[in-house]
């Protein structure tokens, strides 16, 4: 059973996408906010939300409530859909996570294909749950959750990033400036081009990092005090003083 809340301020807007909801082959639960007061008042665990950007004009707007809506899941992130009148929101969305975007007037063809694609993810993280705090990032229209603990550190190049994983690497387009003001807990910018995953430092001297991995990374000098505060406090974090 897929757990589905509908925020939009309009009632024919909300009857509809239920509708399209009813009209697939996967069994759902569907619940209908008229506000994000109303949406975020309900504390019941929600598998996907489909949210308008533009709601009525008291309380928060859907960006507003998305953001929200990420801060309090502690456990499994829910898939968040926007469905909007307005494409100018289409970045903003990626930036709190967005599964997909979708036009009013949305097109049923399209929602039974985005819905399918929402369905299989909620499945795959159900099987296998997130343990631990995750980077939610939009590729090529689709959405992708990262653990954190999976990255050694984020490559700045050609106006991507590359995340340099675990089990191999990932690329996309995004600034690693807004990474770092995300991931500032746990990650470190050691030089432009480089975003350190704390968590696997395994030395330092004045111009290098070196990783639990072999690699070691140029450390700018402008850096290095900074780094050095950030990491013993990492350090002294993780052990609880």
């Amino acid at each position: 059973m897929i757990k589905i809340a509908i925020c939009d301020d309009e009632t024919n807007i909300r009857s509809y996408l239920t509708s399209l909801i009813q009209a697939q082959s996967c069994p759902c639960e569907v619940v209908e906010y008229a506000s994000a007061g109303d949406c975020l008042a309900d504390r019941r665990e929600i598998d996907l939300f489909l949210l308008d950007i533009e709601l009525a004009p008291s309380g928060l707007d859907g960006m507003e409530l998305a953001s929200q809506i990420r801060e309090r899941s502690t456990m499994t992130q829910p898939v968040i859909i926007f469905v909007t009148s307005y494409e100018r929101y289409v970045f903003d969305a990626f930036d709190v996570g967005a599964f997909q975007y979708l036009l009013k007037p949305v097109n049923e063809e399209k929602f039974a294909q985005v819905f399918a694609r929402a369905v299989e993810q909620i499945t795959t993280n159900r099987e296998n749950p997130q343990k631990g705090p995750v980077l939610t990032l939009q590729s090529a229209n689709t959405s992708k959750t990262i653990l954190l603990d999976s990255i050694y550190y984020i490559e700045s190049c050609d106006h991507k990033v590359v995340l340099h994983l675990r089990d191999g690497q990932f690329a996309y387009y995004a600034k690693i400036r807004d990474l770092e003001l995300e991931l500032q807990d746990q990650f470190f910018r050691i030089h432009k081009g480089y975003l350190v995953n704390l968590s696997y430092v395994a030395g330092y001297s004045k111009r290098s990092v070196v990783l639990t991995n072999g690699e070691r990374l140029l450390l700018s000098k402008y850096k290095y005090q900074d780094f050095v505060k950030a990491y013993l406090h990492f350090l002294k974090k993780g052990a609880g003083l």
